[in-house]
């Protein structure tokens, strides 16, 4: 195991409970114990259980009611049932309540063991795919290649390959688009914990509010509109990789949290007092120079010192010489593909235009650029005529270059990026804001204070 799950075991007979509890800490499970069905609902026996082995006949509330109690209270608590009495019917109307595995008396201790952790790997993968269907995780196809022969490239993998087989924490810092998603699912992949889950989470996208209940789960009633137990991210990502992305848009108060379970592997479900307790492998990732926000007092000292273990600087596409044609003629090549286009490759006019493009947007902004080429593009090869880079260059100067007044060169300057990001993004708000390199709130400001709300791409610009 990876880590101590706690089992919860229940049986009215104490030599029972005593001797697989003994047998079960001795394989380094966490042990409780109940004596009969109604004590094991109680919240202080259930809070942080991972798995119920639970007696068929007892005294009040039985194996079969128990299991059913359990499936209604704690959907995906893993439920075995143990009895003496082996029967069929007995074993298909506990399966049919909701029970993981029945197994008959006596057990042997392998087989116990094993039937518990097949059990315990079943509901963390029912765990992983609710978390999938939520939408909560990014694409695994889309976003940036692992593409390029540069040395400064080079020197990112070579060290990536270097610190993934280990589970020291590592901080990922780049602008936005360089690519440190991919970087970190790569990490994953070349891990040990590569079977178990990779869990990615924007954290700007996290409200305040509701960052103890996305991260650590909450229990039914802990708070208004909490209608059943939810599992946090930690608990999905228990046994693999925790993506923690824009680790500085977290508030102060976040920060203190997440420091705890970076230190004991602890937490506690929103409305539950016992701990739960995980063994997660985090990367952190950020386009922010953290130092400099932990001196303005935006973020803690003892986190940064925590996370940053290991950092990686991603350099932006302008340091990668050479990079900008391989992973251009992979994309078009992609492109081509998933719309059924005959274009193969680029032409050398278009290809130069690339190369001397600065790409503020770095290999987010490529990519998106040459989808729209491919999708414009009419001859065989991609041309410069298809690359929207006019629309998508730098910044205009104010049309008034007499004028010499700071306030309105500057205000004037920030709208024109802000129409370019936009222009760029095709109208879609969250490209624009990892674009301009902030959160989707300071986006909304922006776009307020321009009068830009209702700009759409090809429209008016107000």
């Amino acid at each position: 195991m990876s880590r101590r799950a706690t089992v919860l075991l229940v049986d009215d007979e104490a030599y029972v409970r005593e001797s697989l509890a003994e047998l079960l800490s001795r394989r380094e499970f966490e042990v409780r114990t109940a004596e009969n069905g109604e004590q094991a609902l109680a919240a202080e026996r259930l809070e942080g259980c991972d798995a119920v082995i639970t007696d068929l006949r007892m005294p009040g509330l039985g194996g079969r009611d128990l299991v059913a109690a359990l499936v209604e209270r704690r959907p995906g608590l893993p439920v075995l049932v143990l009895t003496a009495h082996g029967a069929i019917a007995s074993a298909v109307d506990c399966l049919r309540a909701g029970a993981a595995d029945y197994l008959l008396k006596p057990i042997e201790a392998s087989a116990l063991v094993v039937a518990l952790e097949r059990a315990l790997e079943r509901a963390a993968r029912g765990r992983e795919l609710a978390f999938l269907r939520q939408g909560a995780r990014a694409d695994a196809g889309e976003g940036e290649r692992l593409i390029g022969e540069s040395p400064a490239w080079r020197e990112v993998v070579q060290l990536v390959e270097l610190v993934a087989p280990s589970d020291t924490t590592v901080l990922l810092e780049g602008e936005t688009g360089t690519g440190k998603e991919e970087v970190a699912r790569l990490m994953h992949r070349l891990s040990p914990r590569v079977s178990e889950a990779l869990v990615v989470v924007n954290c700007a996208a996290i409200p305040p509010e509701l960052f103890e209940s996305e991260l650590f789960g909450h229990r039914r009633g802990a708070f208004t509109g909490a209608t059943a137990d939810r599992d946090g991210r930690f608990r999905v990502a228990d046994g693999g990789t925790l993506v923690l992305d824009e680790l500085n848009s977290l508030p102060l108060f976040a920060q203190a949290k997440l420091l705890r379970v970076l230190e004991d592997g602890t937490f506690e479900r929103v409305g539950e007092s016992r701990p739960t307790r995980v063994d997660v492998r985090l990367v952190c990732a950020t386009n922010a120079d953290l130092e400099r926000d932990v001196r303005e007092g935006r973020f803690r000292a003892d986190l940064l010192y925590r996370i940053k273990v290991v950092p990686i600087r991603l350099p932006p596409l302008r340091e990668r010489a050479g990079d900008v044609a391989r992973l251009a003629e992979a994309f078009v090549a992609e492109f081509a593909l998933r719309f059924g286009r005959a274009t193969r490759g680029l032409e050398s006019e278009a290809l130069a235009a690339l190369e001397s493009y600065a790409w503020p947007g770095n290999v987010r902004e490529l990519r998106n650029v040459l989808e729209r080429a491919v999708l414009l593009e009419r001859g065989p090869r991609i041309s410069r005529a298809s690359l929207p880079l006019a629309s998508a260059g730098e910044p205009a100067a104010p049309a008034d270059s007499s004028d010499l007044n700071l306030r309105r060169r500057v205000m004037a300057a920030e709208r024109a990026t802000l129409l370019a990001a936009l222009e760029r993004a095709r109208g879609v708000r969250k490209d624009a804001a990892e674009l301009l390199g902030v959160d989707d709130r300071n986006l909304s400001y922006y776009l307020r204070k321009h009068d830009l709300m209702s700009w759409r791409p090809g429209g008016d610009e107000t």
